[in-house]
């Protein structure tokens, strides 16, 4: 799966966000800034995600396995 980010220029330098993940955006001086601040938003949203959904399951058995989608 490929994900999009979107970067656009403003007065400050540059904000970002990923198109397919609510809450993973970022700012940045420069483009490259930005590009790095969007990756380690990216991370840290869905390790936030990860988290809330540990606690959700509760400590309930369930069955983890990795999953590939294929982009359209």
């Amino acid at each position: 799966m490929r994900l999009t980010a979107v970067f656009q220029k403003v007065p400050e330098g540059y904000i970002g966000f990923v198109e397919e993940v609510p809450g993973a955006n970022t700012q940045g001086e420069t483009l490259d800034e930005t590009r790095e601040n969007l990756a380690e938003a990216l991370e840290l949203v869905l390790e936030a995600n990860r988290v809330l959904a540990e606690e959700a399951i509760g400590g309930q058995e369930v069955i983890r396995e990795a999953l590939v989608v294929a982009a359209g």
